[in-house]
């Protein structure tokens, strides 16, 4: 039983064939190797042409069905996960009217700060659980203000894996999921916003047709299924977001469970078993895969800029051998790095901290006893304590971590990482072998009944864990604590 799996990124597309009997994928493809371009008009813009998306999804399936011997023919189900927020404008013939703005564009801030305060604050999270901000009903209004021409001929407003999907099939659907991502879902009514239409003037019509994550969402066109030898009866059958189903790719379906990333940013995402506010914002809240009406399962966000990125400096500016090496050196260092503390918010405003746009610091250097391992553990405690510090969101609103899930791979290598997350959080981390074209074709099967939620996991291994060190959980708080004073004297100067 094969499925097919398409993660849609910013940066490029990849594609993974999966054997359910075997347990693992038997192909797997990636285009462009390099970064896809993101063309940004004004500071602040963000924009790619959807095109560009379905070029790469060929060439990277293509380029998965030239290396392996796995016959097409046999594959039943297709699943797609994508970038979130981006806004894609159809024309009545289908075809983009613009580039998509796509989800790391900020001209739509000041947009979604003025719905909030039309809506008002009481609606907003009770009925949306989030503000309007920067998503793609703000980017959507944007257009309206800024290009009523483009505005006036949409027939039809839909997602980037929306978009791959009608190019595969020819039909066009969304999802809850992604609706919700978009703050376009009113949780309470369960149904599309009114108010919030309303208030930024757009008709109901514009939306697809709504399903959920696991559906059919259609049969892939004849001409396209003979072009990419598939068969005439492959569907897509799955549709989500880029966290949502990296949650799903790592087993996280349930309350308390958490799905983490530490690539150049990092992603805490946690799974609430009620609609989740935090009136903060320094989270959102959106309708996770398994949601349904009467059992709302709800995905709770968390993004920190500062982790990978800071890794990389450290490497840069000492010129080390490897990320390896530097793990291995920091192990060599005490806990607490002698003193020397890092604060690694310096890619950008973060949501976490309020926005505000702090920039790092190193703190405590002594010229006569730091050295280039010091830098190494110190930065990796400061990315481990910043993550700490954002999961005390799940543990101010009464969420329960049970376990963290993450991919082996980035920050997650590092022992000295991995293990002070474990041990400040008290909560195992179990890391797998997996990735979003992976969570995808698992998707795939779920929808299209082939199996269900529990043994589509198959072949899903456990490769490395981190356990709580229980013994040293005071020491290494003592130093989490001290590690926030220095980041609360900077965000509360006196």
């Amino acid at each position: 039983m094969l499925s097919l799996g398409i993660d849609v990124g910013s940066s490029s597309v990849k594609v993974a064939i999966y054997n359910h009997e075997l347990g693992k994928a038997v192909a797997s493809g990636q285009y462009p190797k390099t970064e896809m371009s993101i063309v940004a008009h004004q500071t602040g813009w963000a924009e790619q042409e959807p095109q560009w998306w379905w070029q790469a999804f060929l060439a990277a399936y293509r380029q998965a069905v030239s290396d392996s011997a796995t016959d097409t023919l046999d594959i039943q189900a297709i699943g797609i996960s994508y970038q979130m927020h981006g806004l894609v404008c159809l024309d009545k013939e289908g075809k983009p009217l613009r580039p998509s703005i796509i989800w790391c564009d900020s001209r739509a801030v000041e947009i979604g700060q003025s719905a909030l305060q039309a809506l008002g604050e009481d609606y907003a999270f009770n009925h949306l659980l989030n503000s309007p901000g920067n998503f793609t009903a703000s980017k959507l209004k944007w257009v309206k203000e800024n290009e009523p021409h483009i505005f006036e001929q949409i027939y039809h407003i839909c997602l980037p894996g929306d978009y791959i999907a009608y190019k595969l099939t020819g039909q066009l659907t969304t999802t809850i999921t992604g609706l919700s991502e978009g703050i376009f879902y009113d949780f309470k009514e369960k149904r599309l916003s009114e108010p919030l239409l309303k208030h930024y003037g757009f008709s109901s019509d514009v939306f697809p047709t709504i399903k959920n994550s696991f559906d059919y969402h259609g049969t892939l066109l004849a001409s396209v299924a003979d072009e990419l030898r598939l068969s005439h009866q492959a569907a897509v059958t799955y549709k989500a977001g880029d966290q949502p189903n990296n949650a799903l790719s790592l087993k996280v379906l349930n309350a308390g469970e958490i799905a983490a990333t530490a690539g150049t940013s990092g992603v805490v995402y946690g799974v609430s078993n009620h609609l989740f506010i935090d009136y903060s914002q320094r989270v959102n809240s959106f309708a996770h895969i398994n949601y349904q009406f009467d059992a709302p399962k709800i995905g709770i966000l968390l993004c920190i800029n500062g982790v990978g990125i800071a890794n990389a400096w450290a490497n840069k500016w000492t010129r080390a051998e490897s990320y390896a090496q530097m793990n291995d050196d920091a192990m060599k260092i005490p806990m607490g790095s002698e003193q020397l503390q890092f604060l690694p918010f310096g890619n950008g405003a973060e949501r976490m901290l309020g926005n505000a746009a702090m920039e790092a610091n190193l703190l405590g250097i002594n010229f006569n006893r730091h050295t280039p391992a010091h830098l190494y553990r110190a930065v990796q405690e400061g990315i481990a304590f910043s993550f700490m510090f954002g999961m005390e969101t799940f543990e101010e609103n009464k969420i329960l971590l049970s376990v963290i899930r993450a991919g082996y791979a980035n920050m997650f290598l590092s022992s000295v990482f991995g293990e002070i997350l474990a041990t400040l959080s008290g909560v195992t981390i179990e890391l797998y072998d997996t990735d979003g074209a992976l969570g995808a074709a698992r998707g795939a099967l779920v929808g299209a009944k082939l199996t269900d939620l529990q043994e589509v996991f198959k072949g899903l291994n456990n490769i490395k864990t981190y356990e709580p060190n229980l013994s040293a959980q005071m020491e290494y708080r003592a130093y989490y604590q001290a590690w926030k004073h220095q980041l609360n004297q900077r965000l509360n100067p006196s």
